[in-house]
């Protein structure tokens, strides 16, 4: 029968009276048996409690216990304190032993074996904090965003057609008729402007790209905002420089020890995110004046620049060509911002960004067309008709603000505080162009 005293959790234990009676629960992280006595290893979801066991059986790692027993003050255990003269009761059927060692302080198994066992690698205390870096990232998102006055919304994710583009699409049946899984929530989030004025969406996504890289996913976590009456997409910027401030201070607030775990290096935000035009970070990088994007060696040099220019590890490059950005994004505005040339061979540039994070492409947002004629000069140009968007053009016929949005890839982010060298090291449960399960 299990004991009725109030639990305590691991990291709490230092905080016992020494002479009292407590209650752990957790799994049996790791057994060090010596000629009188047993070290039991306690993990929970806090962290790790040292147990002395003299006498009795101790069950195999990773099985689920109760134990109840003294706290007794010992300089050598975790937290000063440990747990003496134990009652141990199985919760479960004794553990199967599990694909790696989970004790050891560092996982040397291959990715496939970590993915293939993701729902028992997981529970590695140094894997474990890697997502706990992102729940804290989410955590920061939220409350930056709350406190600025935007309204949380969930949206679709069975779409009746493509957002941005027909060949990256998952079709399904849906009860008879044609659908998508959704590429974004983008359409909803422009139309909910018209609602809320700012709202977000954290939710999954769906690219059916066939990239086979260390940095794509088939479905990803999507931290998307939109917010309307802006100026140009510098406001927009200004939003995300401060939400990405709120999940750094998300992080030190909610997961500290994840990063003394896991060794992430925290980036500090600059109150003003330095930004280049599109034309100035080709010349920077030495491509092509007709380049249409950047690649990733591009961005790469262009974070070394950032850092060592201006000791930031973000950097915004604005003005993308028309030609590589959605229907809806709204041509090139900057009043008195010395407007450069058209970019040859293509049709202009545009009120877009990308922001780049140590390197590498984190967000992309600007401001989106918002009048009736606009979308329908920008629909006929792709050689389509307005009418096949008729019930997301519905809210620009009865007045839209001016406004414009982002979206932050939670994973690539949190491949970035990590260092780690690919995307799938850091998503619970990754889908790609190979794996559907586990």
């Amino acid at each position: 029968m299990r004991s009725t005293l109030q639990r305590t959790l691991c990291s709490d234990l230092s905080t016992a009276e020494p002479g009292t009676t407590v209650r752990l629960e957790g799994w049996v992280h790791r057994r060090r048996e010596l000629a009188a006595l047993t070290f039991l290893v306690l993990r929970d979801r806090s962290g790790l409690a040292q147990v002395v066991v003299r006498s009795g059986e101790v069950p195999p790692e990773e099985t689920t216990v109760e134990v109840v027993g003294t706290a007794t003050a010992n300089a050598q255990a975790p937290g000063g304190v440990e747990v003496t003269d134990p009652v141990i009761t199985a919760l479960t059927e004794p553990a199967a032993t599990p694909p790696v060692e989970l004790w050891r302080p560092t996982l040397s198994a291959g990715l496939p074996t970590m993915l293939d066992h993701a729902p028992v690698t997981w529970r590695h205390p140094v894997q474990r904090a890697r997502w706990e870096l992102a729940a804290a990232s989410v955590r920061g998102f939220r409350a930056t965003l709350d406190a600025a006055g935007f309204t949380e919304v969930q949206t679709p994710k069975f779409v009746e057609s493509a957002t941005e583009s027909g060949a990256n699409v998952f079709a399904v049946d849906y009860f008879g008729r044609p659908a998508y899984l959704a590429q974004s929530p983008q359409f909803y989030k422009q139309q909910l402007v018209g609602v809320f004025e700012r709202v977000y969406e954290v939710g999954p996504v769906f690219r059916a790209e066939p990239h086979d890289t260390v940095r794509h996913l088939a479905e990803y976590v999507s931290l998307d905002v939109e917010l309307g009456f802006i100026r140009d997409h510098r406001d927009v910027l200004r939003v995300l420089r401060d939400v990405v401030a709120g999940m750094v201070a998300g992080i030190h607030e909610h997961a500290a020890d994840a990063v003394e775990r896991t060794g992430a290096q925290v980036p500090v935000v600059p109150e003003e995110i330095p930004v280049v035009h599109f034309r100035d970070a080709l010349a920077m990088v030495g491509a092509p004046a007709d380049e249409p994007d950047l690649a990733p060696e591009h961005e790469r040099a262009l974070g070394a620049w950032a850092l060592e220019e201006h000791g930031s590890d973000f950097l915004a490059v604005e003005g993308y060509p028309m030609a590589k950005r959605p229907f809806y994004t709204h041509p090139w505005s900057r009043d008195g911002a010395g407007a450069p040339p058209r970019p040859p061979g293509h049709a202009g540039w545009s009120n877009s960004f990308d922001l780049l994070f140590r390197g590498l492409e984190l967000v992309t947002g600007g401001q989106r067309l918002h009048t009736p004629s606009s979308y329908d000069a920008a629909i006929r140009a792709r050689g389509e008709d307005p009418a096949a968007y008729a019930a997301y053009l519905q809210a620009f016929r009865h007045g839209m603000p001016p406004h414009g949005g982002f979206a932050i890839g939670l994973e690539r982010w949190t491949a970035r505080l990590t260092g780690v060298a690919n995307i799938r090291e850091v998503t619970l449960f990754p889908r790609d162009l190979h794996r559907l399960t586990p």
